[in-house]
């Protein structure tokens, strides 16, 4: 069963959700000891679309991704739901959609739309008001409190720090269970997001490699006072380097002998994805192995 991710961000221990953008990468994740991931929106762009995270991401395409990764794991899943794809009417049909497949969190940014990366240049924000209100239908549409909003803001970049805070605020008096202040640009702005918004509710923080936040450890986080960190884009940085030195290397020798020792083989692949396991359980269904006794639900031993 899923953990209660709400009860477990009350908890001291900082959660590190890798991002992840698949069921394979999901699996490989929880596999390796996290206990909760990351759907990233722009790890979404890079992979299905090859493309920037420019708002091109569809809340279909993200729901669709999201049924298939909950069918992989039970851990908890914190999704990126952008601006929520349009008013407070979209940000609605998103979440019911969301939670239906399988979401513990959904993160909603004030962000006009179509939105861009946290870490690009030029965002441009829709009014505070306008952004709480998206929250409040948010709260309403969720059939359960279970699923938490996570309310991100993204003034830091274009209204400055206190009024990043200021929009953070509001957006905990219209029901978000978790802030997010994206892109503080140093250390010192980090560690003043605990004092300024105080024990009110957990905070989030983004570490995105070369972006434009200083990049400190789960640790120090911790002790800054963030209940949870992800780390969304990593994975693809990592993959996208892995193939192409692998690409090249078959262009070069026009075999794959070169690159072995950094791949799994088929074998050790199907290991990793429990095929035995699998295709046991579809014999057993097949009439090939001895029948199991079942009993009717209530029936009598």
């Amino acid at each position: 069963m899923t953990i209660d991710f709400k009860h477990r961000l009350s908890q001291g221990r900082i959660v590190v959700a890798p991002g992840v953008y698949d069921a394979l990468t999901a699996s490989l994740a929880i596999g390796s000891g996290f206990e909760a991931v990351y759907l990233s929106g722009a790890a979404l762009a890079y992979t299905r679309l090859g493309a920037p995270d420019i708002g091109l991401v569809s809340m279909a395409e993200v729901a669709e991704t999201l049924s298939l990764v909950r069918e992989r794991i039970e851990a908890p899943i914190v999704v990126d739901g952008d601006t929520g794809y349009g008013n407070a009417l979209n940000v609605a049909r998103a979440v019911r959609a969301f939670e239906q497949a399988g979401a513990s969190a959904i993160q909603l940014e004030d962000q006009t739309f179509p939105k861009r990366c946290g870490h690009l240049s030029d965002k441009t924000l829709i009014s505070a008001t306008e952004m709480a209100g998206k929250l409040r239908a948010a709260v309403d549409a969720r059939r359960s409190e279970k699923t938490l909003i996570i309310a991100r803001t993204d003034a830091v970049a274009g209204e400055g720090f206190a009024m990043a805070i200021e929009r953070a605020r509001l957006y905990a008096d219209a029901g978000a269970d978790v802030l997010f202040v994206e892109a503080p640009r140093t250390r010192e702005q980090l560690g003043a997001l605990k004092s300024a918004l105080g024990d009110r509710l957990p905070l989030m923080a983004n570490m995105v490699e070369g972006g434009h936040t200083p990049i400190l450890s789960a640790q120090e986080l911790e002790r800054l006072g963030f209940r949870l960190v992800i780390f969304p884009g990593g994975i693809v940085r990592a993959i996208a380097r892995t193939a192409q030195a692998f690409y090249e290397v078959l262009a070069r020798d026009g075999v794959t002998d070169a690159f072995r020792d950094r791949m799994f083989d088929f074998e050790a692949l199907n290991d990793l994805l429990g095929t035995k396991a699998i295709l046991e359980r579809g014999r057993s269904y097949d009439g090939s192995a001895p029948p199991r006794v079942t009993r009717r639900v209530g029936a009598k031993a």
